[in-house]
């Protein structure tokens, strides 16, 4: 029997000579793998459907032996062709790719962590790429899995403390935001990789090109 979820895609990359496995990020699934048979062919249905970041309304039938499903249906909803235009955006957006595939489980419902990526997408789109929303969005991440830091429990300066508070209530559809001075943002970026690193047991790759952007 199919299943229907609506998902934004976080991988893509070759099975074999005509087929991709696809990886989605639900709201309802968690994080769903999928096998799109034939998607390499020119007349596959699947052609210009799957692409990094793309959002979609999809059906797959669950495979009884792994993790790996049948990718049935696609219908788009939102390409997000801007975030492909530019070096930065990639990045910025890869990095967030693995830190939600740090820290959360594979098909493990997180609700929170799909609306978050997808508010980061939206910044990350109609906004210049800027370290303050990765720092915001691992805060997000940090607090949807139950690992929220307080800032008054740190070592953090006062100003740094009101800088991660006002982080952590990010309007995401908001442009624009205060910049943080360079002092400002060694203080909070140096701190969430110490916090990071400590409750996930590593730090994503790509952190550093991220920020520099």
């Amino acid at each position: 029997m199919d299943e229907r979820a609506t998902g934004i895609i976080l991988r893509v990359r070759p099975l074999t000579e005509s087929s991709l496995i696809t990886h989605w990020l639900t709201p309802d699934q968690g994080r769903v793998a999928t096998v799109a048979k034939g998607a390499r062919r020119p007349k596959s249905p699947f052609r210009g459907k799957l692409d990094l970041y793309f959002s979609a309304n999809f059906s797959f039938r669950r495979s009884k032996r792994s993790e790996l499903h049948n990718l049935r249906e696609v219908s788009l909803l939102d390409t997000r062709s801007n975030l492909r235009r530019e070096l930065a955006r990639l990045k910025q957006g890869a990095y967030a790719v693995r830190l939600i595939e740090l820290a959360t489980e594979t098909e493990t419902p997180i609700p929170g962590v799909h609306a978050l990526f997808a508010d980061f997408l939206h910044r990350l789109q109609n906004s210049p790429p800027s370290p303050v929303p990765i720092l915001a969005f691992e805060l997000g991440i940090l607090a949807e899995v139950g690992l929220q830091p307080d800032p008054a429990a740190t070592r953090l300066t006062p100003k740094a403390q009101r800088i991660v508070e006002k982080l952590q209530a990010i309007d995401w559809h908001s442009p624009g935001g205060r910049a943080l001075t360079q002092d400002e943002f060694e203080d909070v970026a140096g701190f969430l990789k110490y916090f990071i690193a400590n409750h996930l047991e590593r730090l994503p790759k790509g952190r550093d090109e991220a920020l520099l952007c």
